[in-house]
């Protein structure tokens, strides 16, 4: 629903708005701008991977109808509506209402820009103020999928902040978090704490929604619902089968809808993915049809960060650097939580040479993203460029959290392996090629590593990785033939 269909809608009679608030201060405007962040960027993350600019009302979204008459039974309900209930004031003072509910209706207005969205109108949400109704009953009443509540406590300068997502369907509480910031922290807490609950919103609604797609799978289902299947999938952590499994739903939703955008993205970037993660049988094959896809999705949708991001790790694997820090650039650009833009960023900066540069884009991924199932690559990425600058003790630790998260992924055992060895822990070091190649037994030499992966002999990496990495394996026992 767009901001304009939100203010043509009639308010309801029981509604209460509350008093005209006057001039916010800059603690609201500023927490109001928090919230609404975090809760579209993370919404319009998987409502609309990658979604695009124009707002539209979904075609398929039921009227609501009035407090305490549910919408027809047999009216579906389409999985990206929401309504966003009245927070609770629990600043104990009745002056601040108005600082609760401007929040609150600040909230729904910028979800209803979300393309495809549809977003209860806040004269309909108000009237549930107050009532203590289940999200299942509201649900029902109103006909959306979830519904978004939380409470804010502002003392002085200080303001907390509780939201939590639920699914009313069955009154699932699916996401819950918590933040606190004063005034004075605020513009600096700002980009992190938005982002560290953008990005959790949208892994466990990503979850959420790919799980009621696979159960409530019609006997056709549309190409929408192959591609929440396709994402609900390349959230997972990353193996063989899991990425197989988004990309036969990405392929899926394009024979559906051979015009879709969204399916050529999808595509492309677990192809991409495939190539980078040593996944992929046909790495040329895989390479040229990602090109193609993805520079056709940008050519009708410029303003996808999914699809830069997807395009700059491919300029990567084509040792096109400086090209993909530009892609990589572009999709940060165009959403500032896309942690695994950070991440990779930070990479291109390593294989450029520039490695310093690199561990603060990583780090910024790591926070907003801390919870991310692919979490193990962020933990190597950072260990990585932390090796090839010279600093072997975090690297060790970094690469051993990564290990630890995902062991399926041989290139982690490798990079600790050289970092264990240059420690002098030469038997550990033994230990980490042995599961390395226990993983990916074909990569027998640093010769066949480069050729697996062209981008590693660019030559200002090379120079700090023959004091490094290289070294590193070498004393491990590596072969260099």
């Amino acid at each position: 629903m767009t901001a304009a269909a939100v203010a043509m809608m009639p308010p309801a009679p029981e509604a209460r708005l509350g008093p005209t608030r006057p001039r916010l201060g800059r603690t609201r405007t500023i927490v109001a701008g928090c919230i609404m962040v975090a809760v579209t960027v993370g919404m319009a993350a998987w409502w609309a991977i990658p979604h695009r600019n124009s707002p539209t009302l979904s075609a398929e979204a039921p009227a609501a109808g009035p407090p305490g008459r549910a919408v027809s039974a047999s009216a579906p309900v389409p999985r990206r509506s929401i309504v966003v209930l009245p927070f609770e004031n629990l600043s104990n003072n009745p002056d601040q209402e108005y600082f609760v509910d401007a929040i609150t209706q600040d909230l729904t207005t910028d979800l209803s820009r979300i393309s495809g969205s549809f977003v209860i109108a806040p004269t309909t949400a108000f009237t549930y103020k107050g009532k203590g109704l289940g999200a299942k009953q509201i649900g029902q009443e109103l006909g959306v999928g979830y519904v978004l509540d939380g409470s804010v406590r502002r003392t002085g300068d200080h303001v907390q902040v509780n939201v939590q997502l639920v699914d009313a369907e069955n009154d699932a509480q699916l996401w819950t978090d918590r933040f606190a910031s004063d005034r004075i922290d605020l513009v600096k807490a700002e980009k992190e704490i938005t982002g560290r609950i953008a990005r959790t919103l949208n892994l466990e609604l990503a979850e959420a929604v790919g799980r009621r797609v696979e159960r409530d799978e019609p006997a056709n289902p549309g190409a929408q619902d192959f591609l929440m299947r396709g994402w609900a999938s390349y959230y997972r952590p990353a193996s063989i089968a899991i990425r197989q499994e988004a990309r036969r739903d990405f392929e899926r939703a394009l024979e559906i809808d051979p015009k879709s955008v969204e399916a050529r993205i999808g595509i492309g970037t677990v192809l991409v993915d495939d190539v980078v993660l040593r996944f992929s049988s046909s790495r040329e094959q895989d390479t040229a049809r990602a090109d193609q896809l993805l520079r056709e999705a940008l050519a009708s949708e410029m303003n996808s960060s999914m699809a830069h991001f997807a395009m700059g790790v491919l300029r990567r694997i084509q040792v096109r650097l400086k090209d993909s820090q530009i892609e990589l650039q572009a999709a940060i650009a165009l959403d500032r939580n896309n942690a695994r833009a950070y991440q990779q960023l930070g990479l291109t900066l390593m294989w450029l040479g520039q490695p310093d540069e690199g561990i603060p884009q990583i780090e910024k991924a790591i926070r907003l993203n801390p919870r991310d199932p692919n979490i193990a690559n962020y933990y190597w990425a950072l260990g990585s460029a932390n090796l090839i600058s010279g600093r072997i003790d975090e690297a060790v630790i970094l690469l051993s959290k990564a290990r630890a998260a995902n062991p399926r992924l041989f290139f982690i055992h490798f990079w600790l392996a050289a970092s264990l060895a240059l420690k002098g822990d030469l038997d550990q070091a033994s230990s980490a090629l042995a599961d390395s190649a226990a993983v990916k037994p074909e990569i027998t030499s640093l010769a066949r590593w480069r050729t697996e992966s062209p981008w590693y002999t660019n030559p200002p990496f090379v120079v700090l990785a023959e004091k490094t990495l290289y070294a590193g394996l070498r004393r491990a026992g590596f072969p260099e033939e």
